[in-house]
């Protein structure tokens, strides 16, 4: 059973015991989140899918630790002009563990 659920405006695929790399969410480390803006559950055959949400289906998940993406190089340039600019950019993501589906 998994179910695709919108955190913070991106959508994700929850399975129990899963472990989703989602965008920074500020808060402590142990807390447990709701998210009850569920797109879709499928259960095998069993598919429900939401208009544009499904009724009364939640996820539950907690809030595990704020790890950092990988580095990401912005190279700026003018050709001829000797202008050039290099920058580093590394993304933070918190890591969630999916605890149950509640459809």
């Amino acid at each position: 059973m998994y179910a695709l659920v919108e955190i913070l405006g991106k959508q994700y695929k929850a399975q129990e015991g899963a472990t989703l790399k989602v965008d920074k969410i500020d808060m402590e480390a142990g807390k447990e989140l709701e998210f009850d803006t569920v797109v879709a559950i499928a259960d095998g055959e069993n598919s429900v899918f939401g208009k544009p949400f499904v009724e009364g289906a939640k996820v539950v998940a907690t809030l595990g630790e704020i790890v950092k993406g990988d580095k990401i190089k912005v190279f700026k340039f003018h050709r001829r002009k000797g202008y050039r600019r290099t920058q580093g950019h590394r993304e933070k993501y918190s890591l969630i563990t999916v605890k149950e589906i509640k459809a």
